[in-house]
Order: C-alpha cells, then structure tokens, then sequence
C-alpha cells in the first residue's frame, strides 16, 4: 500500500473545464501521470485562447471547436505521457485514465471526453445517469456477453483496464455532448469512488445536500480513506464557482488496484441560472 494519492483533478473555470485523472504505475509513476495529464490539458488550453495558435493534430470539421480543443487536448496529454515514459525508466509503463467535462454556455451543451474508468454521472431530477463507458476487462465481457451469469462475473477481474491515456502514443478518445438543463448536477470521479459505493448512494449525497462543499463530507456511507478530496465547482449567472473540501476518515476502502492508494477524487457541477456563492 502505497502512502500517496495517484489521482489528480483541475478546474478550470476560466474554461468552464472541469477533469478527474486516475494515474497508475510503480514508483510515484502513476502520480506522474495523472498530474502531466491535468497539467498538459491546462496548457493546451491557455494556449489555444489565441486565434493563431497551433494545433498539433488534425482538425475534425464534424466537430464543434470546443469538441476539437477537448479531444485534441487529451491526445497532447497522452502523447506528453508516453513519451515521458519512453524516456524515463523509472516512469516507464506509467499511465492515466481521464475524464473531462467542457461547458459550452452558448448552447446550454456540456461535452466529456474520456478514456479508462474514471466516470461521469448526470444528476437530474432525482435520477443518476452514468454518460460515460468504463473502458475495463470487465465492462468489455459485460458489453459482449450480457446473459453472463452473475457467477461468472464474480469472477472476472475487477481493475484491469483496456484503455488509458500513456498505453501508446495514439489513443482513441471517447467524446459524448449532453443538453444540460436547470439544476442538472454532473459527477466526476474515479473508480475509488464508484468501485466502492453504489449509484444510489452517490445519488442520495448529491440530492440530500444542496451545498456541495457538503455532500461528500457530511455523509459517513462514503466509504473513503485518508487524503481523500472533493470539489464542487457551481454553474451560476454564466460563470462557474469553483469551491473544494478536503476530509479525512479512518474506514477503509473494500478493495483497491495493487499497489494503488485506495482513495477517491470526484468533482460536482451544478447547472443552474440561479446566483450562488461559493
């Protein structure tokens, strides 16, 4: 067991961005990773603020420009791991699973990009809505052999992933759109946090609180471990209002990737016209 948090998130409300990265790898590795991950998609994005930035992949012209900066950003961050792979030994293998979420306020539209485990959810009206696909040894059975008894499926190992962002030097990016309406609120976390509770209970925290500084930190049925963190950036009056609370508890995790600190990162944005403070 690992006394370090391999996961890293960022948000960035000048870009309405909101990302969850989940590192893995030996040797500090994996939070190599997970933070080149964050910190390549930051920059990528300051830099394309300006009309004659250079893009280093192929422009996609079925996409919107915000899908195209999202999934081009993580195709940068990607290559970024590899390659520091490649070239350190230490960091060789190291890779991250990411997820992002993209707010275009012009057509009230929220865009994720995704690859690995890390998930994002859809509150809305009282229902949880997973939006994204775990890329996962155990998601793939599932997908192609849905009748599988529940037996069998006990069975299947639980923390190997088929995709992640530093594997190889191309990665093939899932990218979905949503039409976001009044008070939707959108989750993002790692599988420290789904892999441990159930939707409904992520449910019930997000409804049950109408702060989000408070929903993780006021419900003990998260099963989280020390350093665990939760930010909670808010959609309001056109801008988001970012806010974090971090806590600490003694009760352990039910399982975990091996040599993985069982912790959990997630992020909450709430889509609502109404003023709020942070």
């Amino acid at each position: 067991m690992r006394e370090h948090n391999e996961d890293s998130f960022a948000l960035l409300p000048a870009h309405e961005l909101f990302i969850v990265a989940d590192g893995m790898g030996g040797h500090r590795a994996g939070e190599v990773a997970s933070q080149l991950a964050t910190s390549t998609v930051t920059a990528f994005f300051d830099s394309t603020m300006r009309e004659d930035a250079t893009w280093p992949f192929h422009y996609d012209p079925a996409l919107s420009v915000e899908e195209n900066r999202l999934v081009t950003s993580i195709k940068v961050a990607n290559r970024s791991i590899y390659e520091e792979g490649v070239r350190a030994a230490d960091h060789r293998g190291m890779g991250t699973t990411f997820v992002g979420l993209l707010v275009a306020r012009q057509t009230n539209r929220v865009f994720v990009g995704h690859v690995g485990d890390s998930r994002c959810y859809r509150v809305r009206d009282g229902e949880i809505t997973l939006l994204t696909q775990d890329h996962s040894l155990i998601n793939e059975y599932i997908r192609t052999m849905p009748d599988l008894p529940a037996a069998q499926r006990d069975e299947l190992p639980r923390n190997v992933i088929t995709r992640a962002l530093g594997m190889n030097d191309v990665v093939l990016v899932d990218l979905l759109a949503d039409a976001a309406r009044e008070d939707d609120v959108y989750v993002l976390c790692s599988d420290g946090l789904s892999g441990m509770i159930s939707d409904e209970e992520i449910l019930d925290v997000v409804t049950r609180h109408e702060d989000p500084r408070w929903r993780a930190a006021r419900s003990s049925r998260w099963p989280t471990t020390t350093g665990a963190k939760t930010t909670s950036p808010r959609w309001s009056s056109g801008s988001w209002t970012p806010t974090r609370t971090s806590f600490r508890s003694a009760r352990p995790a039910r399982w975990r990737r091996p040599g993985r600190w069982p912790c959990r990162t997630s992020t909450t944005s709430r889509w609502s016209s109404r003023a709020t403070t942070s």
